[in-house]
């Protein structure tokens, strides 16, 4: 129950909903009761007892009072009064009206209730997918290498479906067919106490029975839940990869994966099904078992005379009985399939309860400018238990350019990816003009950066948006002016709609050294202070690097640099380079020094691990 109501919170303010929902609920139940009370006085009638028989006598005009036997001292008298007047086909067009009357206000108040209702699943929803999103888009960036994209994209979608299916269908079954049921249990107990103590006794023997049948059903959802997971993680990984895939003949592999994990899913929902499939007719079944019990008894009490049990009464009986069926099949429906929603609802909340390591001081500094040096400070960094950092130190003075040059896996990415606080290190420091960064916020911190990835980033969006991406304030001759350093410009006017071009998914409508060059355009763009560039131009042909290679080079330009190089010309002019192995910095040094000294750097120079051009 932890989880339901923590689930249900995303509905606050909830009183604006329940309120409301309560009272044209109980209006709904309480007509609802009384149009299969009008079978009484109708079978009376169509039996030629009304005279005899009605309810209540009702001389004079009943005194106002807001409870249940004015309104039926109120209809008697009228009834009364009009059947006198009119007789048995008068009375017979009374009820009718009455009826009509009651029905509509009936079905008025359930509408009524269900648009209430509706706007409730809407806005929790609304509130949990906007929940769930921030708290993703949150997190820190090692939080996504050690989760299944697919997994996450299942909870965001599928799981937050479930969620608010079951959690607003369940609340109103909560409050709607349990009012339901006390109407009609009034009702049963004013026409036959007996009748109704007796089917009461029979009733908790259903409820124990399907509790039995559902039992096993949250585990099986979490189950079901985690395998649709792992279905839309193999789908976007095929899909992403599908060029090498097809590469190398890996289709029957792939689909294999696929249609395994489809199988196991397929089993799950099978078995859950049987048993949500099983509850229905089994109380439905039961219920009738119980009805036909009642029937016995009932009609043994009619025959018998032995109460005031009426033919009428008794009909009226089995009629409202067989309705009280309804909202207790529901309940039961319910509770099959809560146990789904809650399986979906734990794995949001584990999502919505993952916070990111890297977290922003109490009032963390606002900083505008970088004026002085970059320093590392005895930095260790750890992923899992592997240590990838020990004991890193350098400094990087404005204006300098640095290369961080070495083996692959040798830490470079991670030390670069500790400037802008994607990640934070274990131990150490790394300060930022005398400033340690875990107390300057994120966001200033991060504006003062230009970031280029070997891999080309880009949205489904026009190259401006691309360019800007989401910060305001800059124009059109601003973005033009970084496109222009980035060699981007003569390609992206000579696009169909130039700057407002549409780039496609993952700018698929572009070549990879026009994506590379946008990116750059984008880091270049509000001229910032520090670039960070991460083998920018490693996965592009000769002449897209090239041209990369230019803008790059114009990038750099009176800015402070760490680039991550494979470009010899790039290291060669660099004013120093740090060479990494096994997360130690093993030497530094301009080029010449480091030729000379004849160690790691040589080696790599000597093997060719960087390209000339």
């Amino acid at each position: 129950m932890k989880t339901y109501f923590r689930l249900l919170s995303f509905a606050k303010p909830f009183g604006k909903f329940a309120t409301p929902y309560f009272i044209f609920t109980l209006l709904y139940a309480v007509f609802n009761a009384v149009v299969f009370s009008l079978l009484i006085p109708t079978l009376q009638v169509l039996f030629g007892k009304s005279e005899k028989n009605t309810e209540k006598q009702i001389p004079t005009l009943p005194t106002f009072d807001f409870n249940i036997e004015y309104f039926k001292d109120l209809f008697n008298y009228y009834f009364n009064q009009y059947t006198a007047i009119n007789g048995p086909k008068g009375a017979l067009v009374f009820v009718a009206v009455s009826l009509i009357i009651c029905a509509f206000s009936s079905n008025l108040f359930r509408y009524l209730s269900q648009r209430i209702m509706e706007n409730l699943r809407i806005y929790t929803l609304q509130n949990l997918r906007k929940t769930v999103f921030q708290s993703v888009t949150t997190l820190h960036l090692h939080f996504f290498n050690n989760e299944r994209k697919g997994d996450i994209i299942s909870k965001i979608t599928s799981d937050v479906q479930v969620v608010q299916f079951a959690v607003t269908n369940t609340l109103q079954v909560i409050i709607r067919e349990p009012l339901l049921i006390i109407t009609y249990l009034y009702l049963l107990f004013a026409i036959s106490p007996v009748l109704t103590l007796f089917s009461a006794l029979i009733l908790p023997t259903s409820g124990l029975i399907i509790a039995r049948i559902v039992k096993r059903l949250r585990a099986q959802a979490l189950a079901s839940q985690s395998s649709f997971g792992m279905m839309v993680s193999l789908v976007d990984e095929a899909i992403s990869g599908m060029r090498i895939v097809k590469s190398f003949n890996a289709l029957p592999y792939v689909q294999d994966k696929f249609n395994e994990e489809n199988d196991k899913y397929s089993r799950i929902n099978r078995s859950m099904a049987r048993r949500q499939q099983l509850a229905s007719p089994v109380s439905e079944f039961l219920g009738i078992l119980t009805l036909s019990g009642i029937l016995v008894y009932g009609g043994f009490l009619v025959f018998d005379q032995e109460t005031t049990l009426t033919a009428a009464n008794f009909i009226t009986y089995i009629a409202v009985f067989s309705q009280l069926l309804r909202p207790a099949k529901a309940i039961s429906d319910s509770f099959s399939n809560i146990n789904q929603g809650l399986a979906a609802g734990e794995r949001v909340l584990e999502l919505i309860d993952t916070h990111s390591i890297v977290q922003d001081q109490d009032k963390a500094l606002e900083i505008t400018d970088f004026k002085h040096s970059i320093n590392f400070h005895d930095v260790d960094f750890y992923y899992g238990g592997k240590q990838i950092l020990n004991q890193i130190s350098f400094n990087i003075v404005r204006g300098k350019t640095i290369a961080l040059v070495g083996p692959s896996g040798g830490g470079k990415s991670t030390l670069l990816d500790l400037i802008p606080r994607f990640s934070d290190p274990k131990n150490g420091k790394i300060t930022i003009d005398g400033i340690n960064i875990k107390e300057i916020s994120q966001n200033s911190l991060r504006n003062l950066m230009g970031i280029v990835n070997q891999e080309s980033i880009l949205f489904n969006d026009s190259i401006f948006n691309n360019i800007v991406f989401g910060r305001a304030g800059f124009t059109q001759k601003q973005v033009e002016d970084a496109a222009k350093i980035a060699n981007a410009h003569e390609f992206i006017l000579k696009t169909y709609q130039a700057y407002e071009t549409n780039i496609g998914d993952r700018g698929i409508k572009l070549s990879g050294g026009q994506k590379q060059r946008i990116c750059i355009a984008r880091a270049v763009l509000g001229n910032p202070p520090i670039m960070l560039l991460d083998e920018a131009t490693s996965a592009l042909d000769t002449e897209s690097e090239k041209l990369v290679q230019d803008a790059i080079d114009h990038l750099m330009e009176n800015r402070t640099t760490i680039v991550i190089a494979h470009r010899l010309s790039t290291i060669q002019n660099a004013d120093e380079i740090i060479v990494l192995d096994g997360g130690e910095i093993i030497e530094t040094g301009n080029h010449e020094q480091l030729i000379k000294k004849g160690g790691l750097y040589q080696r790599l120079i000597t093997m060719q691990s960087f390209t000339e051009e």
